[in-house]
């Protein structure tokens, strides 16, 4: 069984296999040892889950996509196979400028195998130009592939309320989208999962306030992460045997 634990600073989501003694005792061949898998999920509030605030000003309680890897790994994975730990590293308000600033100290210096990196839309809603945050998250991905580890690369969702703010959001994805096509960078499509096909505006049963997700937003955005980013990574690693 795995040990889901939760971390109030930073809003941390873990997944642990619980150490077994007994099973360790019958310990046979390398092979039987689960594969070791940390890995970072890097953003701003919709990395947080964070939703709109309530009537009485309070802050709903976060749902964060990372409740849902963590959900889908359990699912898909025995104890036996795979030992996953999943650190979620949102902030809400950042800019991808203040991702990539830390990047060093949240994602290199925890030495995990993959990294999801999901951010650019407060750059966006400031005005900042599509090339501009691009710059910042592209940075992000090639100090990944330096330091060892395998990055998964997200498109920001669309919005509702404000369609001037979409147009920007289908360039900076375009910009990502051919960047991961050109080096071979896992690519997932968070845009398209969670639009209204007939107006690209984020759909209505995803939004909490237009700019944010509801809990079934972020749900769907960590389905969409691990279906297309996170899950053919782990079954291509416990193909080639990788393991600490």
């Amino acid at each position: 069984m795995y040990d889901l634990l939760r971390k109030s600073n930073g809003l941390i989501a873990e997944i642990r296999q619980p150490f077994e003694p007994q099973a360790y005792a019958l310990m046979g061949p390398m092979r039987d040892v689960p594969m070791n898998v940390r890995v970072v999920a890097l953003g701003d509030s919709l990395t947080v889950g964070f939703q709109s605030f309530g009537l009485l000003g309070n802050m709903q309680r976060a749902t964060p996509y990372t409740d849902a890897l963590v959900d889908h790994v359990r699912r898909e994975f025995p104890p036996s196979s795979v030992s996953a730990e999943i650190i979620n590293k949102g902030v809400v308000g950042e800019l991808s400028e203040q991702m990539l600033a830390r990047f060093d100290i949240d994602v290199i210096r925890l030495s995990p195998k993959i990294v999801i990196i999901l951010g650019g839309s407060n750059d966006l809603g400031w005005g900042f130009a599509p090339e501009e945050v691009f710059s910042n998250l592209r940075q992000m991905y090639q100090l990944a592939l330096k330091s060892g580890i395998v990055p998964i690369a997200c498109s920001v969702p669309s919005m509702l309320g404000f369609d001037e703010g979409i147009r920007p959001r289908i360039a900076l994805n375009g910009l990502i989208r051919e960047h991961c096509r050109k080096e071979k960078v896992r690519f997932v499509d968070l845009f398209s999962a969670t639009m209204d096909p007939a107006t690209h505006r984020l759909a209505d049963v995803y939004s909490s306030d237009g700019l944010h997700l509801n809990e079934e937003g972020y749900r769907k955005i960590g389905a969409t992460i691990y279906e297309e980013g996170l899950a053919p990574i782990l079954r291509a690693m416990l193909e080639r045997g990788l393991s600490d």
